[in-house]
């Protein structure tokens, strides 16, 4: 796999496109750990405020990632989207830094990082529209290099970037960074990245925004796309319910809670690539169930946790099962729309956004009835139910590489 991968990062759009992707993730990485403490701890907003701010930004980003999904294949130039996507982070970043005010910070997290976001979709349509010129393995393998660069980036940025503010009155700086990196971003696919052509020009009938939109629709997608959200809420709910239960239930410190997440991710980055190569004998739906079997297992024991041992221990199976969530549903969710590089990565983001919005009701829902811990068995419970329709909709597959949309 490694040989594979080494060879793919021979073409001159794969190795700019890997670069880009690790940027993309670089600013992620330098902004998302530290915004709520900006937005409410530095400029004063409201937890109230702070919450429907996100919910709305997050509307905006998968409408407009759906949007430009459908715009790349029509238009056929992901170079000029992406830098101009990109264009917006530059600005969205650097304006929270140079003018940080509550209102900056409105504009730029509801609006700027939200069409920024989209460049999520574009650089793997991209990485979709090279891996069509290559063999099944090649192409899987470079989904799971692409998805690994971002990995790498969330285990380096964030400890560098808390270490280089450690002592500091304020986080801003971090946004700083982040406007550089997407700075450093645009001028790299702008200038270097090699144009890649969208979808067949003979398609160009089902190009319109509303034709395009029903196909997400379309039962024989939606239902599928609704089937992984469900199993990927689980990672959502994971992240929520992991630090209270460490520090609110069995007794750990913040301390262990970064420790772990460490652990975790740079343990998720080697496990990406083992994945890699059970995808050769499985199909991505096969695969993905044997991921969510395992996950379910991990989250039914850091549910009966009583010591933070124990969680220590759970960090191999948590990683592994963990990888696979976060790697194979790419490669699932582009394959539902095969032919439509830009429409089928925009499911990434419609994943994204449905599989947030469970992740809100299952932690409303479990915290009300139970404790953490039992939010985390129900966090389980859902990745069961995910699991159960993924199977009964592909349960009699071999193994296909497009799905009826209807």
């Amino acid at each position: 796999m490694t040989s594979t991968i080494l060879s793919a990062m021979r073409n001159p759009a794969m190795r700019i496109s890997m670069l880009a992707i690790f940027l993309f993730g670089f600013a992620g990485a330098a902004t998302s750990p530290y915004q709520s403490v900006v937005g409410i701890n530095e400029l004063g907003l409201s937890d109230a405020v702070y919450s429907l701010l996100i919910l709305l930004a997050s509307t905006v980003n998968v409408i407009v990632s759906v949007s430009i999904g459908i715009l790349a294949d029509r238009v056929g130039n992901y170079r000029l989207l992406m830098s101009t996507a990109i264009f917006f982070g530059v600005v969205g970043y650097g304006i929270v830094y140079v003018l940080p005010h509550q209102m900056s910070f409105v504009v730029s997290v509801l609006l700027l990082l939200p069409i920024y976001g989209a460049v999520y979709t574009l650089l793997f349509a991209n990485v979709r529209s090279i891996a069509r010129r290559m063999s099944g393995h090649d192409a899987a393998s470079l989904t799971t290099g692409a998805r690994a660069a971002i990995s790498v980036s969330w285990v380096l940025v964030p400890g560098l970037v808390g270490f280089a503010l450690a002592g500091g009155d304020s986080m801003l700086p971090a946004y700083l960074l982040a406007c550089l990196g997407c700075l450093a971003n645009l001028l790299i696919v702008y200038f270097k990245l090699p144009n890649e052509s969208g979808a067949d020009a003979s398609l160009g009938k089902r190009f319109s925004y509303w034709t395009s939109f029903r196909e997400i629709l379309a039962p024989g997608i939606f239902l599928r796309v609704i089937a992984v959200a469900i199993i990927t809420s689980s990672l959502h709910v994971n992240a929520a319910v992991l630090p209270l239960i460490m520090t609110d239930e069995i007794g750990g410190s913040v301390t262990d809670i970064g420790i772990i997440v460490g652990i975790v991710a740079f343990l998720e980055v080697v496990f990406i690539f083992v994945w890699a190569r059970i995808q050769l004998s499985l199909v991505p739906f096969k695969a993905l169930a044997l991921g969510t079997a395992i996950y379910i297992g991990y989250m039914v024991l850091l549910g009966f946790s009583t010591a933070t041992w124990q969680i220590y221990a759970l960090t191999l199976i948590s990683a592994f099962g963990a990888a696979a969530l976060i790697t194979i549903p790419i490669s699932y969710l582009q394959d539902l729309i095969a032919d439509r590089p830009g429409l089928g990565s925009s499911l990434l983001a419609v994943n994204l956004f449905l599989s947030g919005g469970l992740c809100a009701g299952l932690f409303a829902l479990g915290t009300r009835i139970s404790d953490y811990s039992g939010t985390a068995l129900l966090g389980g419970a859902a990745g069961l139910a995910g699991l159960v329709l993924l199977l009964a909709l592909d349960g009699d597959k071999t193994g296909k590489k497009t799905f009826r949309r209807s």
